[in-house]
């Protein structure tokens, strides 16, 4: 008797979508809000437009690095995969299991705060604050909408992944046109000047030490490129789109941030920059008024639902497709008959993201895990192209990283070095975050007999 073949996940997803996909997802709060704390770091203009550059060319080299794994390997779970295939299923299994479980829902718990926070700048929603609930436990508003922002684009991509796609590409040019709307606002400002670009922030940290703190906080703001791998099974001509959407997306990224850090500069010198929490609506409030504070806080509440967005679409693929693989429970690799999406590992993603929500302010605490590990399994899954070149010359590679050795081991490398300064920076929670992956080790092994005698 044949076994029935399980449902794939539609690949319905073309070359807009995919960079759209990169461009959404890296652009969130990051451009609004950074160009502070870096020259807060570095002290001038001069060098912030220097780490900006440096942690473009570094994402870029990722990019690139990605790009190659992902038309060699365009399979649902990315980074998931090319661990699992390089490594062993136990290094995959640990790396799905601390995005799944930490990562993915503290990204989105952050993001739908952080969207709320902007939405209760306006007169309007300024009730976000106040309690909804007193008993047993304290609910604002706030976090209400906040968790009805996850649910409704959680929905939108437990419908089909066409309909996330859209959403992510239709609001990504939205996104794009506000910001390019804000570079002119700011470079239109008559009382803008280029001297300022020569100005200086007295009290920065100044030194290697500052000039890394800026890197770190340039390559925040890029991070979100790798979520495209995750999709990599539901993109038509993966071979193809993936390295054109990581390419062209990155370097799209890089471009506008370099624009929107030079209008700001323009506006504003070096001591008003590092005197702003968000020095871009200073600048585009210092031309158009309150109105123009109001334009840049509507740029970012749409920035951080595409990247809410492109957050949930990613996420839920790297669970799915470890439970593929039988070391997750079956449900979460189950494939809806009608939408053809990993609906299950939706609403579980949905859920666990819920739960930190409803834990107020301490969700960051969760968030803080998950840094250490990032950078972890940045410098795990980039080193995996080697693996696969020693291993495999001959495998069909559609795309080879352009200046391959040097560009990924720039890549891994310089993960290396911020997996050590995230570890210094953060001990006691880079300690934790260490734990949960290891609390990983038992789970793996429970999974690992159960598909044991499950397949005898």
């Amino acid at each position: 008797m044949s076994q029935t073949k399980p449902l794939e996940l539609a690949r319905d997803l073309g070359l807009s979508h995919a960079g759209a996909v990169v461009v959404g997802t890296i652009i969130g709060s990051g451009i609004f809000l950074v160009p502070s704390e870096m020259i807060q770091a570095v002290g001038s203009a001069r060098l912030v437009y220097l780490a900006w550059m440096v942690g473009g060319v570094l994402s870029f080299f990722g990019a690139l690095t990605y790009a190659e794994l992902g038309a060699m390997k365009p399979q649902a779970g990315g980074e998931y995969v090319y661990v699992r295939d390089a490594y062993g299923p136990l290094p995959g299994f640990l790396y799905a299991w601390t995005w799944f479980l930490i990562a993915k829902p503290a990204s989105i718990a952050t993001i739908t705060t952080g969207l709320v926070r902007i939405l209760g700048t306006f007169a309007v929603f300024s009730f976000f604050s106040r309690p909804c609930l007193a008993h047993p436990f304290s609910i604002t508003y706030g976090q209400l909408v906040a968790i009805a922002a996850a649910i409704l684009v959680s929905w939108l991509n437990y419908i089909g992944i066409r309909k996330a796609g859209e959403f992510q590409f239709l609001f990504t040019l939205l996104k794009v046109a506000t910001i390019l709307g804000i570079v002119a606002v700011g470079f239109s400002y008559s009382g803008g000047t280029w001297a300022n670009f020569t100005t200086e922030f007295i009290g920065a940290k100044g030194g290697v030490v500052g000039f890394f703190a800026a890197l770190v906080a340039a390559l925040w703001a890029y991070d979100g490129w790798n979520d495209l791998n995750m999709v990599a099974g539901e993109i038509r001509h993966p071979q193809r789109n993936v390295p054109l959407a990581l390419i062209w997306g990155v370097a799209t990224v890089g471009l506008l941030y370099i624009l929107v850090n030079a209008a700001v500069q323009y506006v504003l010198p070096a001591t008003a920059v590092a005197a702003s929490e968000r020095p871009a609506s200073a600048a585009v409030a210092l031309v158009l008024g309150r109105a123009g504070a109001s334009l840049v806080s509507a740029a970012m509440a749409v920035s951080m639902l595409v990247t809410l967005n492109g957050t949930i679409m990613s996420g839920a693929r790297v669970p799915f497709a470890m439970a593929r693989d039988g070391y997750f429970f079956k449900s979460i690799a189950e494939v809806h008959p009608r939408f053809r999406t990993p609906s299950f590992a939706i609403v579980v993603q949905c859920a666990l993201a819920i739960a930190l929500l409803l834990l107020g302010g301490n969700f960051r605490q969760f968030f803080s895990l998950a840094v250490f590990a990032e950078w972890l399994f940045y410098m795990i899954a980039g080193s995996t192209v080697f693996v696969f070149r020693y291993r495999d010359p001959q495998a069909d590679r559609p795309y080879r990283v352009f200046g391959y050795p040097l560009v990924p081991a720039v890549f891994v490398a310089v993960s290396a070095v911020l997996l050590c300064f995230t570890f210094k920076d953060n001990l006691p929670n880079s300690a934790y975050g260490i734990l949960a992956i290891l609390a990983g080790i038992p789970v793996f092994y429970f999974f690992a007999w159960r598909r044991h005698v499950t397949r005898k």
